[in-house]
């Protein structure tokens, strides 16, 4: 999370201040001039302002969900590329303004104070609008490239909040800052950031398919970076490098920060020195905002002048045109008396419209809040999209899809109702290829469902499945546009046929070698060769990890063979505590080798009658595609935490042995991953491959380092890495799932 942070935190501080110290010059030069009655303008205006930019972030957030994954992954490129021109923009003028930006702001001021009250308002909203849009803008184009938003936001809230103590300390001369200096260091750091999200925003328009060259990498270090350490989160989240770029993205990339970064320098570089200040004046670079003067204020230069003729009370208070005191006055039109603060011109009586004076104070600040929240909502409300033509499509064992119109493109939600007898599966596909793009299961008759799809460029059709009946496919339609729509082809039991026949040879392989094994340790035991009994122990009960997939067909004998001690009223002095585990215990705590002969001889039966009864054992080809995820998981909860260590500090040598099974289950199953993600199994033999050099560099002589004595930094790494894989691995369910729409 702060590592997705700290961009943030550095455009709020910045765009804050900024907005802050145009604010600051706007209030101290009102109050300067005597006009403090006008102050609530300038606050009218900054709220039209935080709420155009938040009524902005809305519709970017709320727009882009409404689209297709294609289309979404366009809009945030798109809009990614925008952010760094933005904010490449504002770099480059407050490094050139930042010295003058006070006497232009109250310049503005000045003229606006001889108009009318809009103008003031307009004054601060145009003032602080573009630093609050271009900083809506960044948040999401960073919340985006995080995943998340949290990280973003608390970032952007705390450079804000930080940027408003600054404000206010340097309105009130309690502070003395270097801006020129604040804002070009800023601006570097801003600079390098930049140059990492256009380099995200590239990559999105490149799977948007807007940009060619998606799988042309130029950088792959999936297999020997840690995607979950602390390091590689830190550079991607501040600096969005990843351990895979494409050719397009170290391009831009590195194009973006040589050109950009070499301007900034020289520009600061060739700043000329400012001149020389007068003695009573300090530097401009810390003289941005102007608070209200102390009293024992040196006079201005221009005070000596020669006494003029005796004038009317209130010498202090400034001309109708707002001017500063001490400056020269302007020419006057027709002799008339010094006007007091409340004579100002937006102040009489003949200014104020008589139809505006009993307009309740709360009425402008209310519409300029309202207005942007009511367009955006408008503007989301007309961006979501709307079922397919409003219709309803029937569904039965006699007529599926009926009333189905071809669907524009986009998220589009469709309503079908069963009007059948029988409970049915409803599925959206390709009729050329029987791919799926969205399905509901169980819909029972005279019930209506919404089922949400992404449609695109394609032909469609739907299918329906009755519980004792044929499938019934609806006419197809030809949606136009480009293909983009993801898509799933169906698995049926006939496909996991080939994979779940290998995987039982595996196992029957698997169980044959663990029986060997048992009775050795069974002997090693009964003839009180503990020390050989312990090596044997490991190389048993690693050999049974490994056939983790097949723990679903195993009965009753899982428990018996590798049951922990949880739930057993005498915990590991049980009667019932028996296998892997209960000799565990033994074998570490000092028990003798007649106590532990009734278990190893248990367990030696145990996987005996195991491997005989698998062959005739119910294995349901469904439970495949979950042990995939299902094994780690265990691993990642229980070998991991060292929560089933009985005392042999073997936990990592367990998980290696999951792993392994991992590793077999997957490779029967690639055949038809690869048909369906081709991109998936690379990704995660990475992951594996990147786990297993975590786990043997805690091997050595034979010996794994126990759980509990791993450093923080390689135990965070190890689980990094187990949960990076269980992410990669989610997907494999969802992929082999068998349908009925085949």
């Amino acid at each position: 999370m702060w590592d997705d942070a700290f961009p943030s935190f550095l455009i709020g501080l910045r765009e804050g201040l900024e907005a802050g110290l145009i604010v600051s010059v706007l209030v101290a030069t009102l109050v300067r001039a005597g006009a403090k009655s006008r102050l609530p303008q300038v606050w009218t205006g900054v709220l039209a302002a935080i709420a155009l930019s938040m009524s902005f972030g809305a519709v970017l957030t709320f727009t882009a969900a409404s689209l297709s994954t294609a289309a979404q992954e366009a809009f945030g490129g798109t809009l990614s590329i925008v952010a760094v021109a933005f904010v490449t923009a504002m770099v480059f003028w407050m490094r050139r303004s930042a010295r003058s930006l006070a006497g232009e702001i109250k310049e503005k001021v000045t003229e606006a104070l001889a108009m009318g009250a809009g103008v003031l308002v307009l004054t601060s909203f145009l003032a602080v609008g573009r630093e609050g849009l271009e900083t809506a803008l960044f948040l999401w184009t960073t919340a985006r490239a995080a995943d998340e938003s949290a990280g973003p936001l608390t970032g952007a809230g705390i450079g804000l909040v930080l940027a408003a103590v600054l404000c206010w300390g340097l309105y009130r001369r309690v502070l003395t800052i270097n801006l020129t200096r604040f804002f070009t260091a800023t601006g570097a750091v801003l600079i390098v950031i930049a140059a990492g999200v256009l380099g995200y925003g590239l990559r999105d328009l490149q799977e948007g398919g807007v940009l060619p060259g998606g799988t042309a990498y130029a950088v792959d270090l999936s297999g020997s970076v840690d995607a979950g350490s602390w390091y590689s989160t830190l550079l991607q989240g501040v600096l969005n490098l990843t351990p895979t770029m494409t050719w397009l993205q170290v391009a831009g990339y590195a194009g973006y920060l040589g050109v950009v970064m070499t301007l900034f320098v020289r520009g600061v570089r060739g700043v000329a020195p400012a001149p020389a200040p007068s003695p009573t004046r300090r530097a401009p670079a810390t003289q941005i905002p102007t608070g209200p003067a102390p009293a024992t204020r040196t006079p201005a230069p221009a005070a000596p002048r020669a006494p003029a003729a005796p004038r009317t009370p209130a010498p202090a208070t400034p001309a109708p045109s707002g001017r500063a005191p001490g400056t020269p006055p302007r020419p006057a039109k027709a002799p008339s008396p010094q006007p007091t603060p409340a004579s100002t011109p937006a102040a009489t009586p003949a200014a104020t419209p008589a139809s505006t004076r009993h307009r309740p104070a709360w009425l402008v600040p209310v519409a300029v809040v309202a207005v942007p929240a009511i367009l955006a909502g408008l503007v989301v409300a007309l961006a979501r999209p709307k079922p397919a033509g409003g219709e309803t499509v029937a569904v039965s064992a006699k007529d599926c899809g009926q009333g189905f119109t071809a669907p524009e493109p986009g998220r589009r939600t469709f309503q079908m109702r069963n009007t059948g007898d029988q409970t049915s599966e409803v599925y959206l596909i390709d009729p050329d290829t029987n791919a799926v793009y969205g399905e509901i299961e169980g819909l029972a008759p005279g019930t209506t469902r919404d089922l949400v799809a992404t449609v695109a460029g394609g032909t469609y059709a739907w299918r329906c499945v009755p519980t004792d009946g044929k499938a019934v496919t609806s006419r197809a339609v030809r949606v136009g546009g480009a293909a983009g729509a993801g898509a799933v082809i169906p698995v049926s039991e006939q496909d996991l046929a080939g994979p779940l026949r290998a995987y039982k040879a595996y196992v029957n392989r698997g169980l044959a070698t663990l029986v060997t094994e048992t009775r050795t340790l069974s002997d090693d035991i009964r003839t009180g060769h503990l020390d050989t009994a312990r090596a044997d122990w490991l190389t048993a009960h690693c050999t049974y990890a490994s056939l983790g997939a097949a723990y679903g067909t195993f009965e009753d004998f899982d428990q018996k063979i590798d049951g922990r001690p949880d739930g057993l009223p005498g915990g590991v002095h049980d009667k019932d505590f028996t296998g892997f585990q209960r000799i565990e215990y033994g074998l570490w705590h000092g028990r003798p080798a007649d106590e532990l002969k009734g278990p190893a001889r248990q367990l030696a039966d145990d996987t005996a009658g195991l491997r005989k009864a698998f062959p005739h054992q119910d294995f349901d080809p469904a439970d495949l595609p979950l042990r995939a995820h299902e094994i780690l998981e265990n691993t990642l909860q229980f070998e991991l935490t060292g929560d089933t260590d009985q005392g042999s500090g073997t936990g990592l040598a367990t998980a290696d042995a999951n792993l392994a099974g991992t590793r077999e289950l997957l490779t029967v199953l690639r055949p038809l991953l690869t048909a369906r993600a081709p991109h998936l199994l690379p990704t995660v033999d990475a992951d594996i491959g990147r786990l297993r050099t975590l786990l043997d560099a805690q091997h050595h002589d034979g010996r794994w380092t126990p759980v509990d004595r791993l450093g923080r930094t390689v135990k965070d790494r190890m689980d990094g890495a187990t949960g990076q894989l269980l992410e990669d691995l989610s997907p494999v369910p969802d992929l082999l799932e068998i349908r009925k729409s085949a």
